[in-house]
């Protein structure tokens, strides 16, 4: 993806001077007569005139451009002390332009209690100001001090297409500066609804008739990233909330550890709803997690995390949502899990009656991912842990089909015994669920040099025995210490993927597990590949970042 070149450091200082002393284009205007309209950006003879612009109180506020084909906003603009409280449609800039933000961009005030929701009319999504973002639009955040958060309430339509996605980078993105997985060059992204959270106390069960929360109690929980005046809530007891539309949306080099310890992933989910429209996602080179789901019950079509160097797929809260389709790829030298799934928030295995009592009322999570591909890395030190497959854990019920873990392109340290494992399931409450049929693997190919934790339960002496047995997954046959190339490229027992880039699956019908057909209970629950993608159906093609060697800084590591 080409951008326009940021301005020279010397023209940049002096614009950012100019945004700080009010060279923002604040004047006021008499042609509004209801101060939360949106303004739409017409082009005319000044520059100006592309850039965002919204009228409040009777002003209009409106970025400044440069010689570049950038516009510039600064705090009087939007800020972590004056959030968006009216409508904005951010455009498409010729030529690649960028909207560049010298602070945070926070849609909707906070909210903190059940009463100041009440008294400012907010009750669910679209109540509030809507971020409308045009198809093409790039915008770009300074430091990892800035990040953007829909609060509950507000929606965010960032409504993209193949051919002109929307990308949520960094300034040194922009101007070149940056490395292919460097991180922590903005914050990332936080949107909050009002679903459910199983921190919070509800009657009844959810899903059936009655269900709401506790009479009294609140459910405004704080979300990553909050601290200060960057403070924000999630929580509530509707599941169908609407936070809006991530459609062709692309988000790199992300991440911060924030004044309160809280670490920013690429996209945080708080308690958003199903009603949320998310499709053709990426998370591109970030800090912590590629995406975190804190309850809620939004689904993702079309997903893909490249270079998250903790969890690509983050669960936890009660999170009720799908995947579909979806591919993750690590680091050569970084990653934790592909998936990291909790059930229960505030989870305490001592806690049996309470833990028996969420679960009973439908309370934790329950996801259904389809089709994932999982290409993990063969670290052991990276920043948050060892690079490995998937964990299970705090009562959760996931339900996986299709799908695919691959560890074997790379040798493992053989004296690290199980570090980069496949498969992990931890905890009483989620084995309880593995042995009763809770927790399923439907159709899904483990090819890791270290298949499982070792974590025994029942008569299982591990997950892999139980995998095998109860769910007849197949576990590919990989010597420790050794690299298998998974792809038709090599002449190896092991045929999984295909393609220049090795992510593509290959047909289950000519797939190739130990010198062999894949065992018959593998075959795919639906279509003719068990992973995220094919060819013939590469619905990454022309919006990812970091794949295609049309559209990428370097080759995958593996390649």
């Amino acid at each position: 993806m080409n951008f326009k070149p940021l301005f020279s450091a010397v023209a940049a200082g002096a614009l950012l001077a100019a945004c700080s002393s009010g060279d923002i284009n604040i004047a006021p205007t008499t042609a509004v007569s209801n101060s939360n309209n949106t303004t739409n950006n017409a082009a005319g003879s000044n520059p100006d005139d592309l850039c965002a612009s919204y009228e409040k109180n009777g002003q209009t506020f409106q970025g400044s451009a440069d010689g570049d084909g950038n516009c510039t906003y600064g705090s009087a603009f939007v800020g972590p002390k004056n959030n968006l409280t009216v409508d904005l449609l951010i455009p498409a800039l010729p030529d690649g332009g960028a909207h560049i933000f010298t602070s945070s961009l926070f849609v909707g005030e906070t909210y903190r209690t059940v009463a100041e929701l009440q008294a400012a009319g907010i009750t669910e999504g679209g109540d509030g100001p809507t971020l409308t973002i045009e198809p093409g639009a790039i915008l770009a955040f300074q430091t990892n001090k800035d990040f953007v958060i829909v609060n509950r309430g507000s929606q965010v339509l960032a409504d993209g297409t193949a051919e002109n996605p929307i990308t949520f980078t960094s300034v040194s993105d922009i101007n070149g500066t940056v490395g292919p997985e460097d991180v922590q060059q903005w914050g990332g992204i936080v949107i909050n609804g009002f679903g459910v959270s199983n921190k919070c106390a509800y009657d009844g069960v959810r899903g059936e008739p009655g269900f709401a929360l506790q009479a009294g109690t609140e459910c405004s929980i704080e979300a990553e990233g909050s601290a200060g005046d960057d403070e924000s809530q999630y929580g509530g007891d509707n599941d169908d909330d609407d936070s809006g539309i991530l459609r062709y949306v692309v988000v790199k080099h992300t991440g911060a550890e924030v004044g309160n310890g809280d670490e920013l992933n690429g996209i945080s989910f708080g308690g958003v709803g199903r009603s949320t429209i998310v499709e053709n996602l990426q998370v591109y080179s970030t800090y912590d997690d590629g995406i975190e789901m804190f309850g809620g019950a939004v689904s993702f079509s079309n997903f893909v995390a490249l270079y998250a160097r903790d969890d690509s797929i983050d669960i936890d809260e009660g999170w009720i949502g799908s995947i579909d389709n979806a591919l993750v790829v690590q680091s050569a030298t970084d990653g934790n899990h592909c998936i990291e799934a909790d059930g229960i928030g505030s989870y305490n295995e001592s806690e049996v009656a309470r833990n028996a009592d969420l679960i009973a009322r439908g309370l934790n999570s329950r996801p259904v991912i389809s089709n994932l591909t999982c290409i993990i890395s063969p670290n052991l030190n990276g920043t948050h842990g060892e690079g490995a497959g998937w964990r299970f854990r705090e009562g959760i019920w996931p339900v996986i089909n299709d799908s695919l873990v691959i560890s074997s392109f790379a040798a493992n340290d053989t004296s690290a015994g199980d570090d980069n494992y496949c498969l992990r399931i931890d905890n009483p409450e989620t084995q309880d669920a593995a042995l009763a049929g809770d927790l399923q693997l439907n159709s899904v190919i483990f090819a890791c040099q270290e298949d499982a934790k070792g974590n025994a339960f029942g008569t299982f002496a591990s997950e892999q025995g139980w995998a095998e047995t109860d769910e007849g997954a197949q576990f590919a046959t990989v010597a420790d210490g050794t690299a298998v190339d998974a792809s038709t490229a090599n002449d190896t027992d092991l045929q999984l993927v295909e393609g220049g880039q090795k992510v593509h699956s290959i047909s289950w019908a000519t797939s190739f597990v130990d010198g062999a057909a894949p065992v018959g209970s593998t075959a795919p629950t639906a279509g003719d590949y068990l992973g995220g993608i094919s060819l013939a159906n590469d619905w990454i093609a022309g919006w990812t970042y970091g794949i295609e060697e049309s559209n990428r800084a370097q080759p995958l590591w593996f390649e």
